[in-house]
């Protein structure tokens, strides 16, 4: 498995690709299929006086979906550790949910005759919350904030290409990714939704069933 590293703010060592070449033995003994790992070490100094932190993340690529896992420490190798150690994690995650799968089918079902699904939470957008995020009435904070106009609510933006799955299909890429949801167009529907981690391997999804726009407020 090809492996790449590359560092922000902060200088590689040979000592360093070492035991990413190591710990990629690790990750290729559990995937086997991965073709390359890529290894972002970012440096990150404070002028608040808070400790200098690395963080280190992780991208795997091959046939099939990609596998990220990120971890921060005040030593780039601790970093290094903690991250494979949630990438690994993540794959025995993915492995063991195939095989319970095949052993015990569970989840969501698709009843072919009424088109419904069934085993799996799904609920729709209120046309309350469509309206909040239409009129902007979520505050939403682009860059770093002072203490004057400090707000709790912190949203940052991301701009993807549309993807076009099953429920199945993303709940398998939410799992890989490492995350608490993941975004997706319902193949069935067309419909804009979110799957998300609820408890154990209970999942549930959010829809948007609606494509008109809620009327402007005044």
């Amino acid at each position: 498995m090809e492996t790449s590293i590359v560092g922000v703010g902060v200088g590689i060592t040979d000592r360093f690709r070492s035991v990413v070449e190591d710990k990629a033995a690790r990750i290729e003994h559990l995937a086997p299929r991965a073709q390359r790992v890529d290894v972002k070490v970012t440096h990150r100094a404070y002028h608040n006086g808070r400790v200098e932190d690395d963080t280190v993340e992780l991208t795997l690529t091959g046939k099939g979906p990609i596998v990220r896992a990120e971890a921060t420490d005040g030593d780039k190798f601790t970093a290094l550790d903690l991250a494979v150690d949630k990438l690994c994690e993540q794959l025995r995650r993915a492995k063991d949910k195939r095989v319970d799968s095949r052993n015990h089918p569970r989840g969501a079902k698709l009843d072919k005759e009424s088109g419904a699904l069934q085993g799996i939470d799904v609920q729709p957008a209120s046309a309350d919350v469509l309206r909040a995020v239409a009129t902007g009435e979520i505050p939403i904070v682009t860059g770093n904030e002072e203490e004057d106009g400090y707000t709790p609510v912190v949203i940052r933006t991301k701009q993807f290409e549309p993807e076009w799955m099953s429920v199945e299909e993303a709940v398998d890429r939410m799992e890989l990714v490492g995350h608490d949801f993941f975004l997706f167009v319902d193949a069935r529907t067309d419909h804009p939704s979110v799957v998300y981690r609820r408890k154990g391997w209970d999942y549930g999804v959010i829809s948007l069933t609606t494509q008109t726009a809620p009327e402007a407020v005044a």
